[in-house]
């Protein structure tokens, strides 16, 4: 029979401990956290650091301006608004080389995300991570999933645009925003609606998303299918068992929220082990008297971006048991309807050698 989302939570807690603590291995803890930084697994959360424009704002120092130009390197100039609104054109085009930038790197992310989504699948299966093996196992089947992704944003992106282009321009027409005043009604119902519509719709990409790399990547994975058939096969499972995944999702939730707040608290050693350096750092430049120049900026940059990579990769490091748990729990849930997954999950005892054959008895005398 299948079985429930509360009865699965004790074998993936099991797994978990079984891959992780039972025989401690630091290469696939430091492995693991890498595919859980790329394939979007981490769950920690909480974090806040709204004070620190304040603290900026308390801490400046009038004597850390920038340096005169006679004393700049490199003969850089100082802040001149009329210097940026005379050569607004090159301001441009580096706005819009920054955005194609980011535009390129997203999918280049996202490309590695659907390679190690099936490489997390295999290693939490196998209960061992090779990323090199994994890389080359599942670079086809992975190169389907980057491609559903790809409609995915796209089609979201296009939706939300839609969602609130079409009211704006709506409202323009009818000279509601013309005259505002007369039309607050009309605007305020008008704004409650279109935020109750993202809400939903925020919610179904959700969990449209989760049930793709929860279920979506298992079966596309064991059965060479493509994302189509994948979802085919998938919405087949769900019509027969609607409530029981229903409930899987909200609990789930529960649990993404009670894991959130735990490794929160956890990744607070990993953070005081690069912001203290960090702080330190600043506080002796400052003694030494070093002021903000081009050349300082540059190194808080360079400084500030890898002391930031350490800290996701330490605070991934620490939060590998999340990321070994979650996709267990998705896995053991669909064990018990999806037969492919069950034979992985859970292979027959090996069947015991043949006896051997005994010599036969000799002839009796006489």
């Amino acid at each position: 029979m299948p079985v429930s989302a509360v009865d699965c939570i004790q074998p993936a807690l099991q797994h978990t401990r079984a891959q992780l603590f039972t025989r401690f291995r630091f290469g696939q803890w430091s492995r693991l956290a890498l595919v859980g930084i790329l394939a979007a697994e981490l769950h920690v959360g909480g974090c806040s650091f709204g004070n620190f424009g304040q603290f900026a704002q308390r801490t400046r120092n009038p004597d850390m301006e920038f340096l005169p130009s006679s004393r700049l390197p490199f003969g850089f100039p100082p802040f001149d608004p009329a210097h940026i609104s005379g050569h607004i054109g090159q301001f441009l085009g580096l706005i819009v080389a920054g955005i194609l930038a980011v535009m390129v790197l997203s999918v280049v992310f996202l490309y590695f995300n659907s390679v190690f989504r099936f490489i997390l699948f295999d290693s939490v299966v196998r209960r061992e991570c090779s990323i090199s093996e994994g890389w080359q196992k599942w670079r086809r089947a992975s190169g389907r999933f980057f491609l559903w992704q790809i409609v995915f944003q796209y089609s979201v992106g296009i939706f939300v645009l839609v969602l609130v282009g079409v009211p704006l321009a709506l409202a323009f027409a009818s000279g509601w925003m013309t005259d505002i005043k007369q039309h607050v009604g009309r605007l305020i119902l008008g704004v409650f609606l279109l935020v109750g519509f993202l809400i939903v719709f925020a919610l179904t990409t959700v969990v449209v998303h989760a049930l793709a790399k929860d279920f979506l990547v298992p079966i596309m994975a064991l059965e060479g299918l493509d994302f189509a058939d994948g979802w085919h096969r998938l919405l087949a499972m769900m019509r027969r068992e609607k409530g029981r995944f229903a409930v899987y999702l909200l609990l789930k939730f529960v649990l993404s929220i009670a894991a959130g707040i735990l490794f929160s608290i956890i990744a607070i050693i990993p953070l005081l082990f690069v912001v203290v350096p960090g702080v330190v750092a600043v506080l002796a430049g400052k003694a030494a008297g070093m002021g903000w120049s081009v050349t300082t900026i540059s190194l808080a940059i360079i400084l500030g971006s890898v002391l930031l990579f350490l800290l996701i990769y330490l605070v991934a490091l620490v939060c590998v048991p999340a990321t070994v748990f979650f996709p267990a729990y998705a896995m053991y849930f669909l064990t018990s309807r999806y037969p492919n997954l069950d034979a992985l999950l859970n292979p027959p005892p090996p069947t015991p050698p043949p006896a051997p054959e005994l010599p036969p008895l000799p002839e009796p005398i006489g």
